[in-house]
């Protein structure tokens, strides 16, 4: 498929569709899933919930990477949706800690896959003036997702039951596969799969081209990591009832800030864009770990979400500014894999310094924010040096 003047073509929108669904599914759950491991004693495996999840994603990326090069972008993105309708399935039948943590780690393979599959797709759509723009877009759909997904979860798992909530996490998961199944391939050449493609040499996992976004994208990730991990209980400490509400007002504001972040991306240069970027990243932590009311809470999620809006759309679109046209997936699965890094490690460290202690959670906040401040630096020294 060649690349139109325009993004705004069905292909886009409807890749834009599958995104919202995938994303809203496998995030339906999300918020609950702290209080669901309490209900079975599993309290001290918080920080597993997104570590396990993160760690299968992070394994899947060479595969799904070299597999989006070889057998095509869609058939890569639709992976990632029927895991979720399998996990979602399977979470109602699991009631022991054991069975619920080896669900999590299965349930990271969709995010493994899906978006892989759809940024090379996006890559190979559009023109490289309008990546930024492009990206931003896509990550408005994504962050739609993202946003209802939690707080329609709770609403159900709350006004209904758990295993409702897993069922229709299921149900949207389908919705999406129907939508891809509407779209067009668009690698040129494509070779039937066979499981020798499965034999990943390291020289299929990184991407080396794209180690510098990769690592401020590690930086940068960490604090969602930790804010996905220890945020649910901050919430029940403020009196919070529904702990997707935060989850929701970050990510409202980083669906308004991607509307032009990734077009001014690419016109002032994806280096003073993201300064801004990591500045606000450092200030969303600082505020998360100084407040005790929720009012400040708030802000510190609109921050956050804008700092999201910012740094995301143009990291990724740096990325593939700097990938080979031939190895798009590896680029963008070595970028992925970066970011599953900083989750694993935002969500294991950011637990560990909480330790279940409310008055420890400052330390959580406060370490992703020195990791956002490095990522500033990072950016700073490789915008004087060029």
């Amino acid at each position: 498929m060649t690349k139109q003047d325009t993004i705004y073509t069905l292909q886009f929108w409807l890749l834009c569709a599958s995104s919202v669904l995938f994303m809203a599914s496998f995030n339906m759950i999300l918020a609950e899933l702290p209080h669901y491991l309490d209900s079975i004693g599993g309290q001290d495996y918080k920080g597993l919930i997104i570590g396990l999840f993160a760690i299968a994603a992070l394994l899947s990326r060479p595969f799904s990477g070299k597999l989006a090069d070889t057998i095509g972008r869609i058939p890569v993105m639709i992976i990632g949706p029927v895991v979720c309708i399998v996990l979602g399935v399977l979470y109602p039948l699991t009631t022991t800690i054991s069975g619920f943590l080896l669900l999590r780690f299965f349930h990271g393979f969709s995010t493994g896959f899906k978006p892989t599959g759809t940024t090379a797709y996006l890559a190979d759509i559009v023109p490289a003036s309008k990546r930024g723009e492009a990206m931003g877009i896509l990550g408005v759909a994504g962050s739609i997702g993202m946003a209802a997904g939690p707080a329609m979860g709770s609403f159900i798992a709350t006004s209904y039951s758990l295993n409702l909530m897993f069922w229709m996490s299921s149900v949207v998961a389908g919705m999406s596969i129907l939508v891809l199944m509407g779209m067009k391939e668009t690698l040129p050449s494509t070779v039937k799969f066979n499981p020798n493609l499965l034999l990943i040499h390291p020289r299929d996992v990184i991407e080396y081209d794209v180690w510098l976004p990769s690592l401020v994208m590690l930086l940068t990730v960490y604090s969602f990591g930790t804010i996905l991990t220890v945020t649910p209980d901050f919430s029940d400490y403020l009196g919070i009832s529904n702990r997707g509400i935060f989850f929701s007002i970050m990510l409202s504001a980083s669906i308004a800030v991607r509307l032009v972040s990734g077009k001014a991306s690419d016109r002032l240069g994806r280096a003073n864009v993201l300064l801004f970027g990591t500045l606000c990243l450092a200030l969303a932590m600082v505020i998360l770990g100084l407040t005790d009311s929720k009012f400040w809470f708030y802000i510190g999620a609109t921050v956050f979400g804008i700092a999201a809006g910012v740094n995301s759309p143009t990291i990724f679109a740096w990325t593939a500014d700097l990938a080979n046209v031939n190895s798009r997936g590896k680029a963008m699965s070595t970028m992925f894999i970066a970011l599953e890094a900083g989750i694993v490690l935002g969500s294991v460290l950011g637990a560990f310094f909480y330790d279940n202690q409310i008055e420890q959670l400052k330390y959580a906040y406060w370490f992703g924010g020195l990791l956002a401040l490095v990522a500033f630096l990072v950016v700073l020294i490789r915008k004087l040096k060029t």
